[in-house]
C-alpha cells in the first residue's frame, strides 16, 4: 500500500454519472425563463469555479426571488430524476469493493444530503465508507478547503495524510487547497479544464486501485 492514509472521494462524475444529468435539468428550468447554458459556461462557471450557473439568471435582469424559485425547482428535479436511478460510473463499484477494509475512506461532495442518500443505497455504497461529507456540513463550498478540511477531521486524519480523487477543477483546488495530494479522472464535461496543479491525472478509476493497494 502507499503512503496514504486516507482516501476522500469526490462524488459527482467519479463515482456516480450525474454531471450531464445535472447540467441538463439545470438547463431546463433556466431555459424556462429564456435563458440558455451551453456545456463551456457550464463547465467554467461550476465545475470551475465553482459558482452557481443561475447567475446568469440573474444577468439576464430577474430579481432573487425568481432566482431562488428556479433554483428550488431545479433542486426538486433533479431529484426526482436521481430517484429513477443514474449507473455508477464505469469499474467504481469494483474499486471500492477492493479498497474497502485496506484503507479509511470518504465521500467529500457538493451535492445535497438526500440526493446523495437516495443514489448510494440504490447502489448499496453506503458501508464502503467511514465518512460523509455534503451539502450543509461545512460553510464554505468546494473550491475552499473546507469540505476536504471536515472529511479529514471526521476520518481522524491530518490533510497531508489523505489523497483526494476529484474530476473538476474546483474540486482540485478545494483538496490542493486543504493541503491534499489530488489525483483527478476528467470526464467528458470537464477534461478541457486546466489540471496543471493536479498530482496526478488518471484515465480510470481503476488506477486509483492500482496506485494505493
Amino acid at each position: 500500500m502507499g503512503s496514504a492514509k486516507a482516501l476522500l472521494w469526490d462524488n459527482d462524475g467519479i463515482l456516480v454519472d450525474t454531471e450531464p444529468l445535472y447540467m441538463g435539468v439545470t438547463a431546463e428550468i433556466m431555459a424556462e425563463v429564456g435563458v440558455g447554458l451551453s456545456v463551456d459556461e457550464f463547465r467554467e462557471i461550476s465545475l470551475e469555479r465553482g459558482q452557481s450557473c443561475f447567475e446568469l439568471v440573474r444577468a439576464a435582469g430577474f430579481e432573487q426571488a425568481e432566482i431562488d424559485r428556479l433554483r428550488q425547482r431545479r433542486d426538486e428535479a433533479y431529484h426526482a430524476r436521481v430517484s429513477s436511478g443514474v449507473p455508477l460510473m464505469k469499474d467504481a463499484r469494483e474499486t471500492l469493493e477492493a479498497l474497502h477494509g485496506r484503507i479509511p475512506m470518504a465521500i467529500v461532495t457538493s451535492s445535497h444530503p438526500e440526493d446523495l442518500q437516495v443514489i448510494h443505497r440504490a447502489h448499496g455504497l453506503e458501508s464502503f465508507f467511514e465518512a460523509v461529507v455534503a451539502s450543509g456540513d461545512y460553510v464554505r463550498h468546494k473550491p475552499h478547503p473546507d469540505p476536504y478540511l471536515e472529511g479529514a477531521s471526521r476520518l481522524a486524519v491530518e490533510p497531508q495524510e489523505c489523497v483526494a480523487i476529484e474530476d473538476t477543477q474546483r474540486g482540485m483546488r478545494a483538496a490542493l487547497a486543504a493541503g491534499m495530494e489530488c489525483w483527478v479522472i476528467p470526464h467528458a464535461l470537464s477534461r478541457d479544464s486546466d489540471f496543471s496543479g493536479a498530482h496526478r491525472i488518471l484515465q480510470s478509476i481503476r488506477e486509483v486501485g492500482e496506485l494505493i493497494l
